[in-house]
């Protein structure tokens, strides 16, 4: 249950335990982190020392943390920033007034327009997507197929066809409402 005043958590745990017990959670991350884990050190170690504190307020722990506590509050942590590299791995996607539409008939002017109006109503539609169906359409009017864009978006490639399959279907209708119909 956390403190409704911050200033009886402070009074709770002096300054120097805190010191004191963030070195010793450094200690323990610094031994668990490889490679590019270790340019997110910091939060690491910032989240597990928030995770001790709130359980020594709560009386979970003793006063003197054991080691064996540390580390585990290191590793937990440890693997909740894993699973959050994870799910914000981003890839860099164009954005959707960026998505190159075929010109089919370049010399006719006539038609060079209207392809201007379908590619600026292809683009507003585009943008009334949710951005799961966006970023697999682009990707597939971009030419990418649905295992590309999975591997892209690094999602499943059950999950990219069906937002692909889902979102043409929206955008058909958009284009059908604003004129656009095959």
């Amino acid at each position: 249950m956390p403190l409704e005043n911050q200033d009886q958590a402070d009074v709770a745990i002096p300054d120097q335990d805190l010191i004191l017990l963030r070195r010793r959670l450094h200690d323990a991350a610094t031994r668990l982190c490889r490679g590019p884990l270790t340019l997110h050190l910091e939060d690491i170690v910032q989240t597990a020392l928030l995770r001790v504190r709130e359980a020594l307020l709560r009386g979970d722990v003793e006063r003197s943390v054991p080691a064996s506590y540390l580390s585990r509050a290191a590793f937990s942590a440890l693997v909740d920033e894993v699973r959050r590299q994870r799910r914000r791995r981003e890839v860099p996607v164009e954005e959707v007034r960026d998505v190159p539409l075929p010109r089919h008939h370049p010399g006719d002017p006539e038609r060079a327009g209207g392809d201007a109006d379908i590619r600026r109503a292809i683009r507003a539609c585009l943008a009334t997507l949710v951005p799961p169906r966006r970023l697999a359409v682009t990707l597939h009017l971009q030419g990418h197929s649905g295992r590309e864009a999975a591997r892209l978006l690094a999602w499943a490639e059950k999950r990219v066809n069906n937002l692909i399959y889902r979102g043409l279907g929206d955008l058909r209708r958009c284009l059908a409402s604003k004129g656009f119909a095959p």
